[in-house]
């Protein structure tokens, strides 16, 4: 058989049956579709909480009291015998490639000023909070470098609490109340959002010490280290093992590095790309049900044909790949048709809902099209299969 006949062959007989072939693409169409448009909000969703993530940088090791069992349970506060103390963060700071070290205690407190009072998280941190976690200073200054055992009643505020508290007033200089104690307004903060649902806008920062006593705390919380982007992330953590295991005379604590928390987030946000993914399927599913339908009632119809090729001399093969073409036609329609539609789709979705993120990447257009093709192809291997296993002189008699 020539090829300009098997292609003849093959497209006359959608062309003769445009309805039929057309709502049989369109099963696969919607199932692509939908597979476009759900990966599209969760690779949308991955990219931007990675990105809300690491935007405080990806060369951060957090440090927590509290050591992993090798069984995997947390024992936390409870299982270390010496919590985190300023002394540790002091040492951390002469390690190889850190470049700062953020002692961290975190509360809710009571924020009084100008005769307005708001509730909002306290952060007792250390001046190298701003460089740390890429934050900015918008007026005045972070808090300055101190005694840290015995500093001065400083704080900073979020640009939320800022606004909340004195408005279009300068808050500069101006004395506040934080869970009862005075402290003199230095800086303030630009706006940086929230962060995993956590708003760092309407916070307040006051030196770490300070915060130890206002919440009645033996420790801290957890030690951010910053280390040179240069540097081997493991040789710090490698540092900073041995620095606190001398002190404590014992690994109690918890390491964890940016890039391990950002791979565990990633994976987590993966198996949520292929869920929603994997829900889409399930209408191309129904779409390749629709082409086995189609195609064996396309055989039993075209019947006398097959039976005529086969006495003009066409093998098994060729009737074959004639069903296994139409097939994958239909399938490959049906693709180029969903990824219109879902591709549009995500379109229309990140015009109406800004907020949501939403993104194709080529790589899912490229699967999309090619998954439509091998849906096409395996739907159709057990009617193109009947109609080449065919008896001609059956096939003709039938006619």
């Amino acid at each position: 058989m020539h090829t300009r006949d098997f292609i003849r062959l093959t497209g006359s007989s959608i062309i003769m049956h445009r309805l039929r072939s057309f709502l049989t693409s369109l099963g696969i169409a919607i199932g692509i579709a939908a597979v476009v448009l759900l990966t599209s909000i969760g690779e949308g969703i991955h990219q931007f909480v990675l990105a809300e993530f690491s935007q405080f940088g990806t060369n951060i090791v957090a440090i927590n009291p509290g050591r992993v069992t090798t069984h995997g349970v947390a024992v936390g506060v409870f299982g270390t015998d010496r919590p985190l103390a300023m002394a540790d963060a002091d040492a951390l700071v002469r390690i190889p490639h850190v470049r700062a070290v953020v002692p961290v205690v975190q509360g809710n407190s009571e924020v009084d000023g100008n005769n307005r009072q708001r509730r909002a998280t306290v952060y007792g941190v250390g001046p190298e909070m701003p460089t740390t976690f890429s934050l900015t200073v918008a007026a005045g200054t972070f808090l300055p470098l101190d005694n840290p055992d015995a500093p001065r009643a400083l704080a900073v505020l979020g640009s939320k609490v800022r606004d909340e508290l004195f408005g279009n007033a300068n808050p500069l200089g101006n004395r506040i109340r934080v869970g009862g104690d005075r402290y003199r307004v230095v800086g303030t903060m630009e706006s940086k959002g929230q962060v995993l649902g956590v708003d760092l806008d309407d916070s307040v920062f006051i030196p770490t010490a300070r915060a130890l006593d206002m919440f009645n705390r033996e420790g801290l919380m957890e030690i951010d280290v910053l280390y040179r982007e240069s540097a081997s992330a493991s040789e710090v953590v490698a540092g900073i093992k041995r620095v606190l295991t001398a002190r404590h005379g014992k690994e109690d604590f918890t390491i964890t590095t940016q890039e391990q928390m950002l791979d565990v987030l990633g994976n987590v946000l993966d198996i949520l790309t292929f869920a929603v993914g994997a829900l889409g399927s399930i209408s191309l599913l129904v779409g390749s049900v629709g082409i086995v339908t189609i195609m064996t009632i396309s055989v039993t119809e075209r019947t006398g044909e097959i039976g005529l090729l086969r006495a003009l001399g066409s093998t098994r093969q060729q009737i074959l790949k004639l069903f296994l073409g139409e097939a994958v036609i239909l399938g490959a329609l049906g693709g180029i048709a969903g990824l219109l539609l879902g591709v549009g789709g995500a379109q229309m979705l990140t015009l109406a809902v800004p907020a949501l993120p939403v993104h194709t990447p080529v790589s899912y257009v490229v699967f999309a099209v090619i998954l439509a093709v091998v849906i096409g192809l395996i739907a159709g291997v057990m009617p193109a299969r009947r109609a080449a296993t065919m008896d001609p002189v059956e096939a003709l008699r039938a006619e």
